[in-house]
Parts: C-alpha cells; sequence; structure tokens
C-alpha cells in the first residue's frame, strides 16, 4: 500500500511539473503571436497597407478542420479515460488525418494568394501578405511539433503506455493540440475581421 501511495505521488509531482512546463512554453507561444499582432495593427496605418485583401477560402476551409480536430483529439481522450483502447486509436489517427488536410489547405491557401497576384516576398510583395506569411509559416511550424506529439502519442498508445489511471501524455499532447487550435481560431479571426 506504501509503495502504490508512492508511486502515485511521483506520477502526480512528475504530471504536475510537465502541464507547468507546457503551459510556460504554450503561454510564450502565444506572446510571440501577440507580438505579431501587434506590429500588424502598427502596420496598417502605411500607405502601402491593401486594405481591402480578402482571405483565400483555402484558410476559412482550414479553420473548421482544425476545429473539427479539437473535437476528435477531445474524444481520444476520453476514449483512454475509459480504457476503450479501439475509441482513443480510431479518434487519434482521425485527428492525425485532419492535422494532415489543415496544413495541405494552408499551402492552398497561399497559392490562392499568389493565383491572386500577390506575393509574399521580393519586389512584388507588400507589407499586408508579407504579414500574413510571416504568421501563417510560424503557426504551420507549431502545427509540425503538434502533429509530431500526435505521432508520439500514437505510437505510445500503441505500445499501451496510456491507460485510465496514467494518461500523462495524452493528455499533455491534447492540451498542446487544442492550444494550436484556439491559436489559429483566434489569428483566422484577427485576419479576417482587422483589415
Amino acid at each position: 500500500m506504501i509503495r502504490e501511495k508512492q508511486v502515485f505521488d511521483t506520477y502526480e509531482r512528475k504530471a504536475k511539473s510537465y502541464k507547468t512546463m507546457l503551459w510556460v512554453g504554450m503561454i510564450s507561444m502565444f506572446m510571440m503571436f501577440a507580438g505579431f499582432t501587434s506590429a500588424y495593427i502598427v502596420s496598417k496605418s502605411r500607405p502601402d497597407w491593401l486594405g481591402d485583401f480578402e482571405l483565400p477560402f483555402a484558410f476559412t476551409l482550414s479553420t473548421v478542420i482544425i476545429v473539427l480536430s479539437s473535437f476528435t483529439y477531445h474524444f481520444a481522450v476520453a476514449g483512454i479515460r475509459k480504457d476503450d483502447r479501439a475509441k482513443t486509436s480510431m479518434f487519434l489517427w482521425i485527428t492525425f488525418v485532419l492535422g494532415i488536410i489543415f496544413v495541405f489547405l494552408q499551402f492552398k491557401g497561399f497559392g490562392q494568394v499568389i493565383e491572386n497576384g500577390f506575393y509574399f516576398t521580393g519586389p512584388e510583395s507588400n507589407v499586408t501578405t508579407s504579414f500574413l506569411y510571416i504568421v501563417v509559416i510560424t503557426h504551420i511550424a507549431h502545427l509540425f511539433a503538434g502533429l509530431i506529439s500526435l505521432s508520439i502519442v500514437i505510437y505510445n498508445h500503441y505500445k499501451q503506455k496510456y491507460t485510465s489511471s496514467q494518461p500523462l501524455g495524452i493528455e499533455l499532447s491534447a492540451t498542446f493540440w487544442h492550444f494550436l487550435d484556439f491559436l489559429w481560431l483566434y489569428l483566422f479571426l484577427f485576419l479576417y475581421f482587422f483589415k
């Protein structure tokens, strides 16, 4: 009984420290994107700012996809909390596929911007589209980290490292994924409405 309590206490301390580190990292990332959006607001006063620039439809579609992926990751965590391995596996894979679709749609959105005659870098670029490029590429880089985390979770899930009594890894990864979803929603709404 004493041994079980020691193991549980060690697990709880480890969980608390990992969660704290994750939250510090996520707050730092949010502050970076807050800096980007602040610079965006300041840059709107420039004479070469594109006030009529419209976000491509692919970005709207990618927003729907990433919100769906948050729900599927939530269902995966709910599955492991009930030790329903089949449900967890299914929703982890759906989340992974939705993450890949999100990245594909982001690049499709870049293509649509270029098709409309707007460029991100070089002599034909504009400060408005350069901001869009920086913000979206930086978010995609963080999403790749989320996909790597999700891949590790899927691997560990098949190694049966998560159970209803020890869901720490999958919960941490899900928290980071939800944060990335929230971050994209914030950026999308900001870029969509603040022109």
